[in-house]
């Protein structure tokens, strides 16, 4: 799969002295749903912006779809559409004469079938003659979605899409992403909510004071990085782990009547067996045994909680 766009070696260091991006490397692959996660002040934002050419970088190269961002804005832009985290629209113009101005900016003809069609996916065609201070907040969201859309671009960014949304309108948004990705648009989404990117991506992307500390499969990912904890409620309360379970790593919560066990589920062997055993001889006896799989956001959490 070739890809729809190249990042290399980009910066951004702000006036201030605040480096924003430091040489961050990444290939968006073309059709792909990627997320970038990262906590607040990681980058997120500014990398869309220095793609999108809202944001100038301080050094580095950006390639969309073999057009250079620097040399070829024109084209670049074209080949994108951005929907922003702020509901910044004009309040009293009505929908479709704002998602029609959107496409104009872009020197497109008039295009009103295609206006139509858009509206008609985001399931605001009923609404085309109503004023957008009308909206509800989901609608609004929707509407910045067909700004986006309506001069046919092949990538889309999503800036924390559901932010502030129920969970009702967030599977709207899920659902309309996936039919997008499905149409052929490339979907780049940085968000905070964790089971989005579990839910949707392909691949993550994983950014932290301005850098890119890892890009993965997410499937991979959570091969490589998933784990599985075994917690054994004990029969009777236990103060300390024996010397000779030390090699298991276990830990002892819930005022030592609960040993946890955490382990590789793809690893060659997990361990269970003689651990079980050697608890056997060692006098520990436990009345149920759970298991919990790590998720995505366990991950990610380990993966930024360390210091820069």
């Amino acid at each position: 799969m070739d890809d729809a766009i190249s990042i290399r070696q980009l910066s951004k260091r702000y006036d201030s002295g605040f480096e924003a991006l430091k040489h961050v490397d990444l290939d968006i692959r073309r059709g792909e749903i990627f997320a970038l996660l990262g906590p607040n002040g990681a980058g997120k934002t500014t990398l869309i912006g220095c793609v999108c050419g809202i944001v100038r970088p301080t050094g580095g190269t950006i390639v969309v779809n073999g057009h250079d961002a620097a040399t070829a804005y024109r084209q670049t832009r074209a080949e994108i559409g951005l929907v922003p985290q702020e509901l910044t629209t004009d309040a009293f113009e009505t929908v479709w004469n704002t998602v029609t101005f959107s496409r104009g900016l872009f020197g497109k003809p008039r295009d009103d079938a295609h206006i139509r069609r858009t509206l008609e996916s985001l399931s605001l065609l009923d609404k085309r003659d109503d004023r957008i201070m009308s909206l509800s907040g989901g609608m609004k969201r929707r509407l910045l979605i067909a700004k986006a859309l309506s001069h046919e671009p092949s990538i889309l960014f999503l800036d924390e899409p559901t932010a502030g949304v129920d969970v009702e309108l967030r599977q709207e948004m899920w659902r309309i992403v996936r039919e997008l990705r499905r149409a052929g648009v490339t979907i780049i989404l940085t968000t905070h909510y964790i089971e989005e990117a579990e839910e949707m991506a392909d691949r993550v992307g994983v950014i932290n004071h301005g850098e890119l500390i890892l890009v993965e499969e997410k499937t991979e990912l959570m091969h490589k990085l998933g784990k599985k904890q075994m917690s054994l409620e004990l029969t009777e309360q236990l103060q300390s782990i024996p010397d000779a379970l030390n090699r298991y790593q276990l830990e002892l919560i819930d005022d030592g009547n609960v040993l946890v066990y955490t382990y590789d589920t793809h690893g060659a062997r997990t361990g269970i067996t003689p651990l079980l055993q050697e608890l056997n001889e060692a006098g520990i006896r436990f009345r149920d045994i759970h298991t919990t799989q790590s998720t995505l956001e366990d991950i990610f959490v380990s993966l930024v909680k360390s210091p820069p």
